[in-house]
């Protein structure tokens, strides 16, 4: 948790690291900013610091235009806890407040509206609602900027419910009218082709961007998924419709570069925050990285990659699709007699992956699926799709965990798998996994360590992150003169 001391030193140093994590808003200018926003800095008694974007807005403050707070990376923070605020931040990241209300939020994480709510103003300075609007605000300007839509559509596509309602939040947020963001889009350039948005995804660094697509795109789902020229895309099934995301290194920035292809632009809150969860751009490397390479046996290993992500995945259903089918051909059959044709492909991504019903109501995964494992895809699917098992941004980790396990044919490793890319539980350890246990065998002089679980306690509560080293194992030597 962040102390006082690091308020102060945040604040004085300008530190980037600290953007997302809070916001410093100055009483004299009524403006919010993020810590190593270039203003000048103001008088320590004329400083304000909340922990988000809706809390400083909650308190009468806008937007700086010089650093664009409410552009800046996620905390850290909401992507490792696991009590009720940080899964309710998930939700309303993912767009549960606009799609299904503060009821739709509460009846997901079991509490009532009024306990979420207060619990969220204690710890984050505002309402699930007020977060919402924070978060449509910035979908609005990201519409006004990147797209050549009418003032009145991209209100609704950003969750508005009134255009009323839209102006007066763009007005109290930017210090400035809808038309005003739109034209400086256009003294920018030209807008982009209909359903195309544009974005740059910021992040912390340190992070090797091409190393994170390269393992996204190793091995690439025929007509779902394409690794080219240093891009990786592929298509998303999203609440309104299908679409589809291209992601590449910029080199020299601290941003992803992206381009998202939607049917429906009411989808771009959540398909910005798959696409951030996918990277895992929202990690606070450096705390796991300060954490991990004190310790001798991975020293080597987090010193050769320090940025080093955990890969997610934004489908249960597929990831438990390519762990339990685990071959080229079945995933290939699959994808060709179920998937669903994107109404525009891109590059070689023309499909999206079946849904969790579709993959239910099969007879069989294929001739080519292993024996027994086409069982335990549909009784996963069919868990999910009846909403017996939940595995959104806002699933009790643990809860999930124990169902998973109680489905038949679900080995642990599987489980592991999904915990750590679909829940992006950072505390997960395959114990059993050969992969690990040979990294481990290789880093211990040839003998395998004799409590493997004993040790893996000492990278608490970065396993996840710890297992991501193991596999990837020690870099290559260096050989003189090649």
């Amino acid at each position: 948790m962040i102390t006082e001391e690091d308020l102060r030193r945040a604040v004085g140093s300008r530190d980037p690291r600290f953007d997302g994590w809070l916001f410093v808003a100055v009483t004299t200018t009524g403006v919010y900013c993020r810590p190593s926003c270039p203003a000048a800095m103001p008088r320590p008694e004329n400083v304000r610091v909340f922990p988000s974007a809706a809390a400083a807005q909650v308190n009468g403050f806008r937007a700086c235009k010089r650093c664009r707070p409410d552009a800046s990376p996620g905390s850290p923070e909401w992507n490792f806890r696991a009590d009720l605020v940080g899964r309710a931040m998930r939700l309303i990241a993912d767009g549960v407040v606009d799609r299904e209300g503060v009821a739709g939020l509460a009846a997901r994480l079991g509490y009532s509206r009024r306990q979420i709510h207060r619990q969220l103003v204690a710890e984050v300075g505002a309402g699930p609602q007020a977060l919402a609007r924070a978060q449509r605000a910035q979908t609005a300007r990201l519409l006004l900027e990147t797209t050549a839509l009418p003032v009145s559509d991209v209100a609704f596509a950003a969750g508005f419910a009134s255009i009323r309602q839209f102006n007066e939040t763009v007005r109290r947020v930017f210090a400035t009218t809808p038309t005003a963001l739109r034209n400086a889009r256009a003294r920018s350039g030209a807008a982009p082709a209909p359903g195309v948005v544009p974005l740059r995804l910021a992040y912390r660094p340190p992070l090797d961007v091409p190393a994170l697509l390269g393992s996204l795109g190793a091995r690439p789902l025929p007509g779902v998924e394409e690794y080219a020229g240093g891009v990786f895309r592929r298509s998303l099934s999203l609440p309104h419709g299908p679409g589809t995301v291209a992601l590449w290194p910029v080199p020299g920035a601290d941003h992803v570069g992206c381009e998202l292809r939607l049917a429906d632009l009411r989808d771009l809150t959540t398909a910005v925050q798959r696409c951030r969860r996918l990277l895992d751009l929202d990690a606070d490397q450096q705390s796991i990285t300060a954490s991990l390479e004190a310790d001798p046996l991975l020293r080597p290993l987090v010193a050769a990659c320090p940025g080093r992500r955990v890969p997610g995945h934004p489908d249960a259903a597929e990831l438990a699709a390519r762990l339990l089918l685990d071959g080229d051909a079945a995933l290939a059959t699959l994808i060709r007699r179920h998937a669903e044709p994107l109404p525009v492909p891109v590059g070689a991504v023309t499909h999206v992956f079946p849904g969790a019903a579709a993959l239910a109501a099969l007879d069989h995964a294929g001739p080519d699926a292993p024996p027994g494992r086409g069982g335990a895809l549909r009784a996963l699917a069919a868990a999910l799709a009846g909403g017996d098992l939940r595995l959104d941004p806002g699933a009790d980790r643990r809860r999930a965990r124990r169902r998973l396990l109680d489905l038949p044919g679900l080995d642990p490793l599987v489980v592991d798998h999904i915990r750590m890319r679909v829940l992006g539980d950072p505390d997960v350890f395959p114990a059993r996994c050969p992969k690990v246990r040979h990294a481990l065998r290789r880093l211990s002089d040839g003998a395998v360590p004799a409590d493997i679980p004993a040790l893996s306690d000492r990278w608490r509560p970065w396993r996840s992150y710890a297992t991501q080293h193991l596999w990837a194992g020690p870099p290559a030597p260096v050989i003189p003169g090649v």
